[in-house]
């Protein structure tokens, strides 16, 4: 006996340990998300207390048609003034009188037809009552999406770039659409049900309190124990859940690669390493969502055998009290208690749903926070410098940066006089990329300072800074839109005369005009629908239309054939005159004329003049416009 009493109090001990959790986890996502809807929120509680109520007040109505059907109650009664006694019993007897006094002017059957009618009216009330509930429950959840989604790409766009040097995209991608869905499908679907069923839950144990106080104490002795079974399963569906999306992440991060590298993967006959690879993860993904979704089809099934054995052993505890003569409860009255316990039973079950819906979409969530919780190191100052000119230069001093352990740029000093243009050159993985991307600050400098006008680029609000800057990149990035917009892009209310004008100094005009809606013409993902040189020159007419004091060139020929490189390259005379411009270049033709060229190898400066200089000095310079020569 002992031994029993322990068991039963480790398992009731762990069923409210597992749901403490569990709310633990469902009111933190309400407190984050639902602020904004609390108007919502509170109507939602209103109607389903509403419903409740009426659902109550409707079941009562059986209790009258019982006993006049088998005559049990043969009372008389008359009317009770209202304040002459407790509210519940002027109530009843008032409504037994009028029941009586329609008896005895109509007859029996008016009578049931009379309650029957009021039965229908107060389910059509109780009808209206719940689909008002639902209607503003719908606008939350609706919102409380759109808001997470909105959150999660504000982030992501607000994030240094280092932060997706560490992530796979398919995987962020993964959470944005994947968990997002997962979020909306369990946890948001599941708010109804958290709120709906609790109310109707609690209502009905007041009232099966109030009918027999006996009875309910047993209920409650059975309830834990059903509620510990259905809580393991639940404890292993947020496991499980959390495994399926970061599986599903892998996949996403396959097929995205998958498509990017599809011109190699056909050029290497490696279709079938590809698709074998994927098959494996493929396959992965499959054995845990079979063994999540059977667990969660497990659910359905339990709740309906616990339901069903829990109503057996209440009938069986209910009918022994009426067959013991001990007058604990009527039969007409454990008629009504057995519907009001059986109209529990499936709240009750949806209620341990939306438990098991709510560990799936708490594991996505886990995800979804691991990109929500991320900082951003790149901040604005607390007083930031006012930045409304450009007039001296850049100046690196003693910069060292590094992206995990090694020094990438060690101790780099570097002056870039207004007005001029500074190219740097060197083998792949010198450091003159890391270097153009410390100056708009996507990324901060470890030790040393970078300054513009003598003031550290920290001390600068970011989008002021940035907005002093233009950028041309070796790959083209535009986006699936038309010419105008990708032209016009980061350029608040650009007119068409601006746009074109750009697009001629930038030797783009004519193939545009060319194109069936001229500016208006969509150039398809990542500009596919044009060639290389045609991207490129977008691009600078981009650089162009922004008219930034200080550009940064990253290569912008060296993906390009001879003819396209000269025009892209006449395009970017114009666009380099008269502003302060550093150029990485492979191409060491294109740099010739740069008023300052700095050598770079492994992330130190070491050497730097003009092309004459550095020629005539014979060094790293010499010896890689002798192999391009070549």
């Amino acid at each position: 006996m002992k031994y029993k009493k322990s068991l039963y109090g480790s398992t009731t001990s762990l069923f409210y340990c597992f749901t403490y959790q569990l709310m633990k986890g469902f009111f933190k996502i309400l407190r984050r998300f639902v602020p904004p809807y609390k108007k919502q929120l509170a109507l939602n509680i209103l109607f389903n207390i509403l419903a409740a109520l009426l659902t109550l007040f409707s079941f009562a109505l059986i209790i009258p048609i019982l006993e006049m059907l088998f005559g049990i109650n043969t009372a008389t009664y008359s009317y009770t003034p209202w304040g002459s006694a407790s509210i519940d019993k002027v109530i009843v007897n008032n409504f037994y009188y009028y029941v009586q006094s329609i008896i005895a002017s109509s007859g029996k059957s008016v009578a049931l037809a009379c309650i029957a009618a009021a039965l229908v009216v107060m389910t059509g009330l109780k009808t209206g009552a719940a689909y008002m509930a639902a209607f503003f429950m719908i606008s939350l959840r609706t919102g409380v999406v759109r808001d997470l989604r909105a959150m999660i790409y504000n982030k992501m766009v607000s994030l240094p770039i280092g932060f997706f040097s560490s992530e796979r995209k398919g995987d962020v991608m993964a959470r944005m659409s994947g968990d997002v869905t997962e979020v909306e499908n369990s946890v948001m679907m599941s708010l109804d049900m958290m709120f709906k069923n609790p109310i109707m839950i609690v209502v009905c144990l007041a009232m099966m309190l109030f009918v027999s106080w006996q009875l309910t104490l047993f209920v409650f002795i059975l309830l834990p124990i059903a509620g510990f079974i259905m809580g393991r399963v639940g404890k292993y569906l947020k496991r499980a859940s959390l495994e399926q999306q970061n599986q599903l992440g892998t996949i996403m991060s396959n097929i995205e690669e998958t498509i990017s590298g599809l011109r190699i993967i056909k050029a290497f006959n490696a279709e079938d390493k590809v698709m074998n690879r994927f098959g494996a993860e493929n396959e992965k993904y499959r054995n845990i969502s079979r063994r999540m979704n059977r667990r969660y089809e497990l659910a359905h099934p339990m709740s309906e055998f616990l339901g069903t054995a829990t109503i057996a052993i209440v009938l069986w505890f209910g009918g022994k009290l009426i067959l013991g003569g001990t007058n604990a409860i009527t039969a007409p009255k454990f008629i009504y208690y057995m519907v009001i316990f059986y109209s529990i039973i499936n709240p009750a079950k949806d209620f341990s749903k939306a438990s098991y819906n709510i560990q799936r979409g708490l594991a996505s969530m886990q995800r979804i926070d691991k990109i929500l919780s991320a900082t951003n190191p790149i901040t604005d100052p607390a007083e930031p410098v006012k930045l409304d000119s450009f007039k001296q230069g850049i100046s690196y001093e003693n910069v060292k940066f590094k992206y995990q352990d090694a020094w990438v740029i060690n101790g780099v000093s570097l002056d870039i006089p207004c007005g001029k243009t500074v190219a740097l050159v060197g083998q792949s993985g010198s450091g003159k990329t890391t270097i153009a991307d410390l100056l708009p600050r996507f990324y901060d400098v470890n030790e040393g300072s970078i300054t513009i006008d003598g003031v550290d680029i920290r001390n600068y609000r970011v989008a002021d800074l940035r907005g002093l800057m233009g950028n041309v990149n070796q790959e083209a990035i535009l986006f699936n839109d038309s010419f105008f917009n990708n032209i016009a892009f980061g350029v608040e209310n650009a007119t068409q005369e601006e746009v074109e004008k750009a697009a001629k100094i930038a030797n783009a005009y004519d193939f545009i005009m060319a194109s069936e809606q001229g500016f208006d013409t969509n150039i398809g993902d990542r500009g596919c629908k044009l060639s290389g040189g045609q991207r490129q020159r977008i691009s600078i007419a981009r650089a162009i239309l922004k008219n930034p004091p200080i550009l940064i060139l990253d290569e912008a020929t060296s993906a390009l054939d001879t003819e396209s490189e000269h025009l892209v390259q006449e395009a970017l005379d114009k666009l380099m005159h008269g502003r302060t411009t550093l150029v990485i270049a492979h191409r060491l033709s294109t740099i010739k004329n740069a008023d300052l060229i700095v050598v770079m190898h492994e992330g130190k400066i070491v050497e730097q003049g003009c092309h004459d200089e550095l020629i005539a000095l014979g060094g790293t310079y010499k010896h890689l416009v002798d192999m391009q020569t070549f």
